[in-house]
């Protein structure tokens, strides 16, 4: 049974319910001051308190979706993801898996659209790592069959799943409504987690001698997307999208690689890569990456970037709310970026708000890229 079973989450709140009953059932047999009776109240309360705390984490985790499995909650998860072996005939992008979009299931493809789980291969990095692409219904119509499409980048936060964007945050969904609706343009979305190379939070950094994470953002996933699926070769038709961690991974893509995204969104990001137990040393006493990696270094040193950017922030209940609208004033001055930004009143930094933010987002974002 996985981590993020709804069997796993059954039996937890069962267990938590049935030791409560018991406490309050037992406790006038276990009132005496003997060391049985003392023995039996410490164990029943604190089997209690841990079938409780265990139910309200598996609830936690699969709501936002902090870690996929066992092996990642304990840090047994250590596969680096750049391993895998493919047949001089396989390409870069290897699709394992299809399933409808949910609340289409009746539909065919060319209605509904599809949800590819795959495999991507980074040709010059060799990391490779699973995502899910969505393929909007005119993908598959014949009217569209010689037509490109626009495509984002979807990133999670860390340590975040790629399931938890289809499954939790619904772009598939809502991209799709909002097509319907005439709101936004068909679009496909490449959905997977920053984390390449887990359980280390590489921070989209090119780290010396470790993962080149940003040069597979960069160059090898938007050459494998536009191997595998129908996505204009001209600048302008690639977008990223991210939450958290992938927030501040969208916004340094887009500024520092305008020629390759022409728009990055960061929902509740932050502007520095942090140092910490989870990333390691990222940048091994190398200043100029050090420097990269700082959005605010890179709005004071480097050429404005002919891209546009999105923030969004909450007034209460975002920790990055100053940074926000310090960022957003800063990239004001400049000529060539162009910067937007969706602030609400009030919302934490979780899957309900990011829920509130991406449908706009998708808008935002599907009225600043090509087709062709």
């Amino acid at each position: 049974m996985g981590l993020t079973s709804n069997l796993v989450l059954v039996l937890a709140v069962l267990s938590a319910v049935l030791l409560f009953a018991g406490t309050v059932w037992l406790w006038p047999r276990l009132a005496r001051r003997s060391l049985r009776a003392v023995s039996g109240r410490v164990g029943l309360l604190l089997g209690t308190q841990v079938a409780l705390f265990a139910a309200v984490g598996l609830a936690a985790n699969q709501a936002f979706g902090f870690y996929a499995s066992w092996a990642d909650l304990f840090g047994q998860e250590d596969d680096q993801g750049v391993v895998v072996d493919h047949t001089p005939g396989d390409g870069p992008v290897r699709v394992v898996d299809t399933r409808s979009v949910k609340g289409t299931a009746g539909e065919v493809r060319q209605a509904g659209g599809q949800i590819q789980k795959v495999e991507i291969v980074g040709r010059t990095t060799r990391i490779a790592t699973p995502a899910y692409v969505y393929l909007p219904p005119e993908y598959f119509q014949p009217r569209y069959r010689t037509r490109t499409f626009p495509a984002a980048v979807v990133l999670t936060g860390y340590p975040g799943t790629a399931a938890a964007l289809v499954d939790r945050l619904h772009y598939p969904r809502t991209a799709l409504r909002l097509a319907r609706e005439g709101r936004m343009r068909p679009m496909i979305l490449v959905m997977l987690r920053p984390t390449v190379a887990p359980p280390r939070d590489t921070e989209c950094v090119d780290i010396p001698g470790g993962p080149q994470t940003e040069s597979f953002f960069a160059k090898d996933l938007p050459e494998a997307v536009r191997a595998h699926y129908r996505v204009a070769e001209k600048p302008g038709t690639l977008g990223v999208i991210g939450n958290s961690t992938g927030g501040y991974c969208a916004l340094k893509l887009a500024m520092h690689h305008p020629a390759v995204f022409a728009a990055g969104a960061g929902l509740s990001p932050y502007y520095k890569a942090p140092i910490d137990p989870t990333t390691g040393d990222l940048f091994q006493g190398d200043r100029e990456r050090r420097n990269r990696a700082d959005l605010w270094w890179c709005l004071r040193h480097l050429p404005a970037p002919d891209t546009s950017l999105l923030v969004t922030s909450s007034k209460a209940g975002e920790s990055n709310y100053k940074d926000t609208l310090k960022f957003i004033e800063r990239v004001k001055a400049k000529e060539l970026t162009r910067i937007s930004s969706i602030i609400l009143n009030s919302g934490g930094h979780n899957f309900n708000t990011w829920r509130r933010e991406i449908p706009a987002t998708l808008e935002w974002i599907s009225g600043r890229l090509s087709d062709r």
